[in-house]
């Protein structure tokens, strides 16, 4: 899924302003500036004007500074490198990590999006990538997990 559609559901999803989700990024690395004008430039639909496509390395600080908000920092961990490459799969993961969902959460928020999804499918989205049973998460699949977790936390 593009980033920037991601970036779009979960800001609507926690109804979060641009300052906002600037502040989201800061929290999983102090040292990562986001300006509040970059994150209208990735909101914006790509046939508007001032459109930004929202890079890996800027997703992935967002999402760990939604983990951070949510979970709280680890002080006795050192900070996590952040991933160069985000997969559907690691957002998935992440947003799970962050809303500390568990499997019946998880199979209850797809179904609520009318995509039900069985507990072998389930695991298999969470295993390493290099494990014999694990699945690419697609982009409809993660499209109605956002829809789910959407309609679980506005209501």
């Amino acid at each position: 899924m593009i980033n920037n559609d991601v970036l779009r559901s979960i800001r609507y999803m926690l109804d979060l302003s641009d300052s906002m989700v600037a502040n989201t990024c800061a929290l999983a690395d102090p040292a990562f500036v986001v300006d509040p004008a970059d994150v209208a430039g990735w909101l914006r639909k790509e046939d508007e004007a001032g459109f930004i496509a929202c890079d890996d390395r800027s997703l992935a600080h967002f999402l760990d500074g939604l983990i951070v908000h949510y979970r709280g920092r680890d002080e006795s961990q050192p900070l996590r490198p952040v991933e160069k490459r985000i997969t559907n799969n690691l957002v998935l993961k992440k947003l799970r990590v962050a809303f500390e969902l568990k499997d019946v959460d998880m199979h209850a928020i797809f179904e609520s999006a009318g995509f039900p999804v069985s507990k072998p499918e389930l695991s298999a989205l969470f295993r390493q990538p290099d494990h014999k049973n694990y699945r690419a998460c697609g982009d409809q699949m993660l499209r109605n997990f956002l829809k789910g977790l959407t309609l679980r936390v506005r209501g």
